[in-house]
């Protein structure tokens, strides 16, 4: 589906991930992770086709740099953390330019009966539809994340990306968000690319792992995660610090 060869980006002509291999395959998540300026978002931009790379990138056998802007689109989908930059449309509106991707008309078109259903059902996935008219500059930041996910699920991808998409979202919805994507890939036959903080969400997700440091993979494969990778890329005991919060929540009743 998705395949990387060592592949370099970043910004303002300095590469941020150096040689990068990897590739996702239908029906499999795959989650990175790696300390704060690893290079993960970085990544994830450059698979989403954001960013200039070196190397290569295909998507189905085509090299990304020979598809359009709305021909990647209709196959890979971003669900990134909450931007404070955007426009005061209806949580129905916004669900809606995610199918969008899929159609040659503008955004003031007329939407299909199609349209309409697929919004209706997204909006329902997240728990969002009694609120379909509110202005979304109105929403707190877990309503607005679900709305963007919805959105997300509109676009009607092959591969979502997801960077620290549980951000602002309460316990209840992080759990439910990495449930339902996990479901939705195995039975659509889609896949997921999850960067996520929280190890235990990133392992929840996958047991398929990509580990980084300093912008290269330093570990990637199934059921990889061990003390000492983790000492690695975080330079912490990672493993005694979760047994010692295992040890709190054993003794709550």
């Amino acid at each position: 589906m998705l395949k990387l060869h060592n592949v370099s980006a970043g910004y303002g002509g300095i590469d941020v991930i150096h040689n990068i291999s990897l590739e996702v395959t239908p029906g499999q998540n795959l989650s990175i992770i790696g300390a704060n300026g690893s290079g993960k978002s970085t990544l994830l931009k450059a698979m989403a086709g954001l960013l200039p790379y070196k190397g290569e990138i295909t998507l189905n056998g085509t090299s990304l740099r020979k598809l359009k802007r709305n021909n990647i689109a209709t196959q890979i989908a971003m669900l990134s953390q909450i931007s404070h930059m955007y426009f005061s449309y209806s949580v129905y509106d916004t669900v809606m330019m995610g199918c969008y991707a899929h159609t040659k008309k503008s955004l003031l078109g007329t939407p299909t009966s199609k349209d309409i259903a697929i919004v209706t059902q997204c909006l329902q996935t997240v728990d969002m539809l009694e609120a379909k008219d509110h202005d979304i500059t109105k929403l707190s930041g877990g309503q607005l994340q679900r709305v963007f996910l919805a959105r997300t699920l509109a676009q009607d991808p092959s591969i979502i990306l997801l960077d620290e998409p549980t951000n602002h979202l309460d316990l209840k919805y992080q759990i439910e968000l990495l449930d339902y994507l996990k479901t939705w890939a195995v039975e659509n036959n889609r896949a997921i690319v999850g960067v996520l903080h929280d190890i235990n969400h990133a392992m929840r997700l996958s047991s398929n792992v990509v580990a980084m440091k300093n912008g290269r993979v330093v570990a990637q494969g199934n059921d990889i995660i061990n003390r000492r990778l983790l000492q690695k890329i975080y330079a912490t005991d990672v493993a005694k610090h979760m047994k010692q919060t295992l040890e709190i929540w054993e003794n709550i009743e």
